[in-house]
């Protein structure tokens, strides 16, 4: 899965290459107006729902596009000058180019009407080379990014398929989300429906609201974001999708992001820097309260992992590890790589979050996706209808009064200056927060350890000297090569004192006969 937008550079590259605009903004010629609400856009969805896609056609001029790639691409600048105004946000457009083909439609919204931007090249600067001189005059826009108006930092950005993100709460693209996903990880090619049209109107409390229409062969959709930037970014989001045909496997509110490798699986490192990943683990506040951490795997095979639950609290992709020493990549800063949790509006009833890890050789590829799966399939003709809010912070919103997971790492099994015995691997986990700083060796803490597969042994928890954080240590001998399901959490006189690690591990080879 190619990366949204290639980088979170291009995103930097195209914030630098735009002067600050030293002219008066240049009003759009706008097309006549129409009657909009969020409900008109529905009702429009809904019909669309019941007639054949119409967006499957090859695109216009689809061989001129190829050829602006990516260089290509960023020579091609917006003018400062028809930057968009919508209430205290700007809206600079993108170009069509040779990952994003097909245009959007860039509507205005104000007084219960909505009116189209029509395309002009003279929203860009060309080269006088670029293929993008031999268009048609109408070709249309590919997507958009935000900023506050008479600014150059932008801080959101919609382009490609029905994929969007922000630079969240520490100034810094990386992961994304999008609006539905459809068929991830199944047999049969997965589909990504599309974003056709964006209506923009001032938020009554926040930033910024953007209307989108969503089709696709198997589905349509009408999706309401209510921006607002408190600290991080907050979109309220209202979704309603209407089934074509019958989808056995539709994520809600997934979120997709990039894990290469990290502390706890550096024997996938073939680069020098100590790790690389735009999330390092999956966390989960459960229907019944229970708070679960996931850390990110790169399988050796595509993997599916699914959490059932009823009416889940949240879910998110975060990057909990922030320190700079850790990465060493002073280019595109993988400490400030923002987390983001999905806090479900009502209840989502019984389901599952699935998380479907994808292996990679490289840090362009986004191979993490995570997203809410409802019990049953979607029927055709059915209307899903689901409002949650997305979080683009630094930290997981709701933190827990338990201690939650600080650091995974594995290493050789056994015991230093003694044989090490062969196939055995040793995890150690250190967790923070809650009530740990306040106890010692001599209070009782245990560490809780089970695997679905394998002999566990050494089990031992003790503080970290000279820190407020436990360790929890265990030794695991593989008996198959099979993924083994590992489970782990500290506890006191019988209660729980931290979140539950949860890990699947993929053994190299088994240990060795009788090795414990």
């Amino acid at each position: 899965m190619k990366r949204f937008f290639h980088s979170a550079v291009s995103f930097a590259l195209l914030a630098s290459i735009c002067p600050a605009a030293e002219t008066s903004p240049k009003a759009p010629i706008l097309g006549p107006a129409q009657p909009f609400t969020f409900e008109l856009l529905v009702e429009r969805a809904k019909r669309m729902a019941a007639a054949p896609c119409t967006d499957g056609a090859e695109p216009r001029a689809a061989e001129i596009l190829e050829q602006i790639d990516y260089d290509a691409f960023g020579k091609i600048t917006f003018r400062p000058e028809r930057t968009l105004r919508v209430g205290k946000s700007g809206i600079r457009l993108f170009h069509l180019q040779r990952y994003a083909k097909k245009p959007v439609g860039i509507h205005l919204v104000a007084d219960g009407a909505s009116r189209e931007v029509l395309f002009s090249p003279e929203f860009f600067d060309l080269p006088a080379d670029s293929p993008a001189r031999d268009l048609p005059a109408d070709i249309g826009f590919a997507g958009f990014r935000v900023l506050e108006f008479g600014k150059e930092a932008d801080w959101m950005a919609f382009m490609g398929a029905a994929y969007f993100r922000t630079s969240g709460e520490m100034n810094q693209f990386g992961l994304s989300a999008r609006a539905l996903a459809v068929g991830t990880a199944m047999p049969a090619p997965e589909e990504f429906p599309r974003f056709t049209h964006f209506f923009f109107a001032p938020s009554e409390k926040g930033e910024l609201v953007v209307h989108a229409l969503m089709d696709s062969p198997s589905v349509t959709g009408a999706v309401r974001f209510d921006v607002s930037r408190p600290a991080g970014v907050v979109m309220m989001i209202n979704a309603r999708f209407f089934a074509r045909r019958e989808m056995p496997r539709m994520g809600l509110a997934p979120l997709t992001s990039m894990f290469w490798f990290s502390e706890y699986s550096r024997r996938k490192a073939t680069d020098w820097r100590p790790e690389i990943h735009d999330s390092d683990g999956l966390a989960i506040w459960t229907g019944t309260g229970e708070r679960l951490w996931r850390p990110l795997n790169n399988p050796p095979r595509v993997m599916t992992s699914s959490f059932l639950d009823r009416n889940v609290k949240g879910f998110g992709l975060s990057q909990r590890d922030r320190a700079f020493d850790h990465y060493q990549d002073d280019g595109v800063f993988y400490e400030r790589r923002s987390t983001c949790w999905v806090e479900p509006v009502g209840d989502w009833g019984p389901g599952m979050v699935q998380l479907v890890e994808i292996p990679t050789d490289d840090e362009i590829y986004d191979n993490i996706v995570a997203y809410w799966l409802g019990e049953k399939p979607v029927a055709p003709g059915q209307e899903v209808r689901l409002d949650y809010r997305l979080h683009w912070v630094k930290d997981e919103p709701y933190p827990a009064v338990t201690g939650r997971v600080f650091s995974s790492r594995t290493g050789a099994g056994g015991v230093p200056g003694q044989p090490r015995p062969p196939g055995v691997v040793k995890f150690v986990i250190d967790f923070e927060s809650g009530q740990l700083g306040t106890l010692g060796r001599e209070d009782g803490v245990e560490a809780e350890v089970s695997a679905s597969s394998g002999k566990i042994s050494g089990v031992y928890a003790l503080p970290v000297v000279g820190t407020k954080r436990w360790r929890a240590v265990f030794d695991l001998a593989p008996t198959a090569l099979d993924p083994v399901e590992l489970r782990l959490f500290l506890r006191r006189k019988g209660v729980a004192l931290t979140e539950t690690w949860l890990s699947q591990y993929h053994p190299e080879k088994p240990a060795a006969p009788g090795k414990k």
